[in-house]
């Protein structure tokens, strides 16, 4: 194949005799009798097939991600005049951001800046402070595997102030890409066993499908326990116990998984409720993971958010020198809304020491999270206080983002309840509503008809005819015979006006159709 592609190339030239005497069309005749002797060979398989792929990875299914999404993006690129109003997810509708975060990343980003006037001088001081703790004074730079010291003790005083004075360590603070990475890596260092030993794992039901996502991964074994509709999404104790009896025949029930506020359902959980949980953790033996990424997202008056190290450590030793814990925040909610950055961090209480080495070792594996990311989680837990230039701009703000979505919030729940065929439970916080859609026998037929969960039929009309992307609640999980979908208050309040006025038309269009 050389020796052709030379006799090619030599032939290149015009139609005159070469240094050897031969013209273009000799030397091509040569190179094609050169490239004919070779024998012709079969393609050969390919390695990496469905049948030969990891199952637990093909297992894998990610609702916020899924068919409904890729769907709208399929739509938004053959239509590029239309608007696919995308009200699936947090990261879909913009909201604008506290000034504070792309002043301080860009002064990290090009520190240059940190001679211009433009910026205010606290925003300098922060940035000054970051780039001193990394690797040549640069984002750029691997840090520490936990995470840039000056950051987890910023994280670390972070919670001592949330919680009342409640003491935490900069040495059980890990810096993660994102709250999910965190939730990933404790996952896994978390199961093990097999068969009946395999670790069971306790997963609110409905649930934000990176838990399944990932115990599906690990090959690990899904316990679901359901949140009270009826009450609210109110996580009943009771429930847990059977959820753990009936796993006891087929796993060993070891982590206790709890997202509050809740996503998809944004219910706030009470401290009797957490105590309770504690309580019950502590007596199954079960290890905690709080997901707390909403800890700023609480609207209702009669709601206020405790985090779960808060009142472990309030329950006395019994408890907070036992029970283990795991607890994660990140930069991609709040009022911050800063996904793009996979900021976040956890914080791992009661780790027995050996297994503290285990846990560093796993995450010097991915060296270090993104050090932008790093930074972004700095502004979030060391954000302006009383007296600083920033203070009031940056408060102004965040009660701004705060405010607007706790009108979203009502706005959302009220209409919803206008609308016959659809229940919607108060939004005590998070970024969503999960209503229950009440759907009829012929469109449960027409789904299954077109091999389709009935919400997923119902969510991809509602793309196809109005542009609206929502996730549908089989995504999440939910009980039997129940209907549901996740959609986004994030938009601006008219645009949510004219999103759920669309929604209304459809669903009642929907259930004439159907009926």
């Amino acid at each position: 194949m050389q020796r052709a592609a030379a006799l090619l190339r030599r032939g290149c030239g015009p139609r005159t005799p070469g240094p050897w005497g031969r013209n273009q069309s000799s030397a091509a005749a040569e190179a094609s009798a050169v490239l004919n002797v070779r024998p012709e060979r079969s393609r050969r398989e390919r390695i990496l097939t469905l049948e030969s792929m990891n199952p637990q990875v093909k297992a894998v299914e990610y609702a916020v991600r899924g068919p409904i999404v890729l769907k709208a993006g399929e739509i938004e690129l053959e239509l590029q005049r239309v608007s696919v109003r995308r009200a699936s997810g947090s990261g879909a509708v913009g909201s604008p951001a506290c000034a504070l975060f792309p002043q301080v990343m860009a002064l990290c980003t090009y520190p240059n800046l940190l001679d211009s006037p433009s910026f205010p001088e606290d925003a300098k001081k922060r940035a000054r402070r970051i780039l001193q703790a990394c690797g040549g004074n640069s984002l750029g730079s691997y840090s520490a595997s936990q995470g840039v010291n000056c950051i987890r003790e910023d994280v670390a005083a972070y919670i001592t102030r949330r919680d009342g004075g409640v003491p935490a360590d900069p040495d059980n603070i890990y810096l993660t890409t994102g709250a999910s990475d965190g939730i990933s890596t404790i996952l896994k260092i978390l199961v093990s066993g097999g068969g009946k030993s395999r670790t069971g794992v306790l997963i609110p039901i409905p649930q934000y499908p990176l838990y399944s996502a990932v115990i599906s991964e690990l090959d690990a074994i899904q316990v679901n326990y359901y949140l009270d509709e009826e009450n609210c999404w109110a996580l009943n104790v009771n429930e847990l116990r059977r959820a753990v009896k009936e796993a006891k025949d087929h796993c060993d029930p070891k982590v206790l998984c709890i997202i509050n506020p809740g996503n998809p359902t944004g219910q706030v959980q009470s401290r009797k409720c957490i105590e309770d949980v504690i309580h019950f953790a502590w007596e199954e033996k079960l290890f905690l993971l709080a997901d707390e990424v909403y800890q700023d997202n609480v609207y209702s008056p009669d709601c206020r958010f405790h985090s779960f190290k808060k009142v472990l450590y309030e329950m006395g030793p019994e408890y907070s020198s036992n029970v283990e814990l795991a607890s994660f925040h990140s930069t991609s909610k709040g009022y911050m809304g800063e996904c793009g950055y996979r900021g976040g961090y956890m914080e791992v209480i009661n780790l027995h020491p050996e297994i503290k080495g285990q846990l560093v070792k796993l995450l010097s594996v991915r060296l270090c999270p993104p050090v932008s990311g790093q930074a972004a989680m700095d502004i979030v837990v060391n954000p302006p206080v009383p007296g600083e230039e920033s203070f009031e701009q940056f408060s102004r703000e965040k009660e701004s983002v705060l405010g607007n979505l706790a009108k979203k919030a009502k706005l959302t729940e009220d209409l919803f309840n206008q609308v016959p065929g659809i229940h919607c439970n108060p939004l005590q916080g998070a970024m969503y509503a999960f209503p229950r859609i009440f759907l009829p026998a012929k469109a449960v037929e027409a789904a299954q008809a077109h091999q389709m969960a009935p919400d997923m039929f119902y969510c991809m009309k509602l793309l196809e005819e109005t542009g609206i992307c929502v996730v549908p609640g089989s995504g999440f999980g939910q009980r039997e015979g129940t209907y549901h979908f996740r959609m986004t208050i994030l938009p601006p309040v008219e645009k949510l006006k004219t999103v759920l006025q669309k929604v209304k038309d459809f669903h009642i269009n929907f259930l004439e159709k159907y009926a």
